[in-house]
């Protein structure tokens, strides 16, 4: 009887720890199903965008060869009302989308737009910039060539490290990798800038508590939501050449919670991906309100 009932107890303590087991590993399946939940319905979203897209990009594309082929033999194109304002638009789109492609090309290529001023003796050179498709700015520089080339006027924001990148570079015989360099500059400068801006149209929970001219510093505020709990976020941008931080650093009260694991996947995806859709995938994911 004595070993039955030993038997028994050990039945019923391998029970009660198998239970207490599942209990460890239920929340961390919820957490999980929920990280999964959020990432297909992201991914969802995408595939729709991507669809309208190609849908769109389908249209324009027909309409640009009608275009084109309307510019050959000067006839109108068929099936279309020319009165209609949605051919119209169509039409607007499909030139906006040349021009665009064109100037596209232009940037790609490395090419600066250049006139020469005062007989010769100068050279005015224009550098655009852009960021994920959108062009931004354009920044102007005036160039004595004569009788050595220097810079005489521009109008590069004076945090832009003008003087050293002519220090650094030969203009006289290679002007060329100079306005490369000053361009990458400029490019990441105007990428940071139009990312702070998109993070305050699309994240006004999310509160800037500071950034500078050159955009190499953000802190912002963002909250938990189920400890309510603020995080501070400090992204420090240290590459001026580049669009993303070199360094994330996270404070809290709870800290714990700043060194746990989920917050060290956010700060990978905080350096690896643009702050304005990082945020998005950190709300998608349910980690910030």
């Amino acid at each position: 009887m004595q070993g039955a009932s030993a038997t028994g107890v050990l039945s019923h303590l391998s029970r009660l720890e198998v239970q207490a087991r599942s209990r460890k590993t239920e929340p961390q399946q919820r957490s999980r199903v929920t990280e999964l939940k959020a990432a297909a319905e992201q991914l969802r979203m995408r595939r729709e965008q991507l669809r309208a897209e190609v849908e769109t990009h389908k249209n324009l594309q027909k309409l640009r060869t009608s275009m084109d082929k309307r510019r050959e033999d000067e006839e109108g194109e068929e099936g279309m009302d020319e009165d209609s304002e949605d051919s119209e638009l169509l039409r607007l789109m499909a030139r906006h989308t040349q021009l665009n492609d064109l100037l596209y090309a232009h940037h790609i290529i490395g090419g600066y737009d250049a006139i020469k001023t005062r007989q010769g003796q100068g050279l005015c050179l224009s550098l655009p910039t852009a960021y994920d498709g959108v062009f931004l700015e354009t920044y102007n520089l005036e160039i004595d060539v004569k009788p050595t080339p220097r810079i005489a006027r521009h109008n590069i924001p004076p945090f832009i490290p003008l003087s050293d990148l002519v220090e650094q570079s030969d203009m006289k015989t290679d002007i060329r990798t100079f306005l490369d360099t000053l361009s990458q500059h400029l490019n990441a400068f105007s990428g940071r800038k139009q990312q702070l801006k998109l993070l305050k149209e699309l994240h006004k929970s999310v509160e800037v508590m500071e950034s500078n001219a050159l955009c190499s510093i953000l802190v912002m505020m963002v909250t938990v939501p189920k400890e309510k709990t603020a995080v501070l976020c400090t992204l420090d941008y240290t590459d001026h050449t580049r669009c993303l931080p070199t360094r994330v650093h996270f404070e809290c009260n709870d800290k714990p919670l700043a060194d746990s694991p989920d917050w060290d996947k956010t700060r990978s995806l905080l350096l690896e991906t643009p702050v304005h859709k990082a945020l998005s995938t950190m709300r998608n994911m349910g980690n910030i309100v």
